[in-house]
């Protein structure tokens, strides 16, 4: 005899289920449907994900597996193959990525602590490679005989909970990402080597927003102003304010920046560039 809920369901349970459903009307995902709706494709992915299975099947025979405990684990009924299918494939995907960007604002209020006191979010973006058989997806075309797709993830320090994704094919240069991160005004953004796009790093400036990126060896630098003590341990060589010197760059980047090149522990010299504070 069934007591309680199970662990799945009490889970569920932390969901608006009222704010999924407005979306899901919003985008007519439950049209036309009598019984596999929208919630119950949103519980049997849950269930696939937090279960750590590896594909479509796996997923079905894992909630056909629990089919008596279906209703109490929240599905409401078990999926079979076809109509899970059928339901990725022609509902809309928007009501899942609205949803699930309101789960992560949430998140975001609830772990908030304003540890770094900047008077802004400190985000990281930067992408990974998810490997994709060729033969299944021909449009992802990396190289002569691999396939795949790049998850680019803008990431809350503070939270460490992830707030924005965009996906394109493996082939696409990391720096046309940049164009679809929704920047905010006094947030800043941290960025590796091979973000170095200075019209586009110039973009973040003008919105009233920091950014902080690790600087190439070759970027032409020509400082106005500069500090010149530091404690030796704060590991600090360099910390001037000035312009970018070459004149592709100087157009691109026509205001003042700042660079500060950091000495490591592995004694490895880097150097970091960011705008006015």
């Amino acid at each position: 005899m069934h007591k309680g809920k199970y662990v799945f369901a009490q889970l569920l349970d932390f969901i608006d289920k009222d704010v999924f459903l407005r979306l899901a009307n919003k985008y007519d995902g439950n049209r036309y449907v009598k019984q596999f709706t929208c919630w119950n494709q949103l519980a049997v992915l849950m269930f696939g994900q937090l279960s750590n299975r590896e594909s479509l099947r796996d997923v079905v025979l894992a909630t056909q597996a629990h089919a008596s405990k279906a209703y109490h684990l929240g599905f409401g009924k078990h999926a079979a193959k076809s109509t899970l299918a059928d339901a990725n494939t022609k509902r809309d995907y928007r009501i899942f990525e609205e949803f699930a960007y309101k789960v992560i604002a949430e998140a975001q209020r609830c772990r908030i602590v304003d540890i770094f006191k900047l008077n802004g979010t400190v985000y990281t973006f930067d992408s990974t490679t998810v490997d994709l058989c060729l033969s299944t997806f021909e449009w992802a075309l990396f190289r002569k005989r691999k396939g795949g797709i790049k998850m680019h993830t803008l990431y809350d320090l503070e939270t460490q909970i992830p707030t924005f994704f965009h996906i394109t094919p493996a082939k696409v240069h990391d720096t046309k990402a940049m164009d679809v991160i929704p920047y905010e005004e006094n947030s800043f953004y941290i960025f590796d080597r091979g973000y170095n796009d200075f019209k586009r790093l110039h973009n973040i400036e003008s919105i009233g927003a920091y950014f902080v990126i690790r600087g190439k060896t070759n970027n032409d630098f020509k400082p106005m102003k500069w500090k010149r003590r530091f404690p030796p341990e704060s590991g600090i060589l360099s910390d001037a304010v000035g312009y970018r010197a070459g004149q592709l760059t100087m157009e691109k980047y026509p205001d003042k920046i700042r660079r500060v090149i950091y000495l490591e522990k592995r004694a490895r010299r880097s150097s970091y560039s960011l705008p006015m504070l």
